[in-house]
């Protein structure tokens, strides 16, 4: 286990109090480091656990792997269960999704659902962005009142722990199996 990054790749958010940001070639030579240290300790495979949509490894992924001798892999954790069977409102941003995961994991740290905004986002008008085969980073204070996108009004922590449950141990089973691999025969 290795320390937490607690910072995204978020440039729509920079106006934003408290919003921290990192630049992806940060978070590049930050993985570079720590592949390169993990390396040099035998260290033979490094998994990136990443819990910001905005955060996308893969690129960085591509570009260190042939520098160095460990195999690197990145999992995000939104990803891995689908989320249609346990939430109604598929936000992506303090929806009832992340909401409910926070009330289970800290809900010391959530404010009172009736604090909440609804959740209402603006939309792109060009088609393409909408329907996700054309990407551009949202402004936030454009497309929603608080940043939050998707109604966090049904979330509970019980949703949140079932989907927790669901997620960690697919997660579990996942590293395992990674444990367990040749790396060098990874291919059916």
């Amino acid at each position: 286990m290795l320390p937490l990054v607690p910072f995204g790749v978020n440039t729509g958010q920079l106006d934003i109090p408290l919003c921290v940001h990192m630049n992806p070639s940060n978070q590049a030579l930050g993985l570079g480091d720590v592949a390169m240290s993990i390396a040099g300790q035998g260290i033979p495979k490094l998994v990136v656990f990443n819990g910001h949509g905005a955060n996308d490894f893969r690129q960085m992924i591509r570009e260190l792997q042939p520098q160095v001798s460990v195999f690197l892999c990145v999992v995000n954790w939104y990803k891995v269960v689908d989320p249609q069977s346990f939430f109604s409102d598929l936000g992506d941003h303090a929806g009832e999704l992340e909401t409910s995961v926070m009330q289970h994991v800290a809900s010391e740290r959530v404010l009172p659902l009736s604090e909440a905004g609804s959740g209402a986002a603006r939309k792109f008008k060009i088609a393409g962005f909408r329907e996700g085969w054309a990407w551009a980073p949202r402004q936030w204070r454009q497309v929603t009142e608080d940043t939050g996108s998707g109604n966090p009004a049904a979330a509970t922590a019980e949703k949140g722990k079932r989907y927790v449950e669901a997620v960690t141990g697919k997660i579990a089973d996942f590293l395992v199996e990674l444990a367990r691999a040749d790396t060098a025969k990874m291919y059916e």
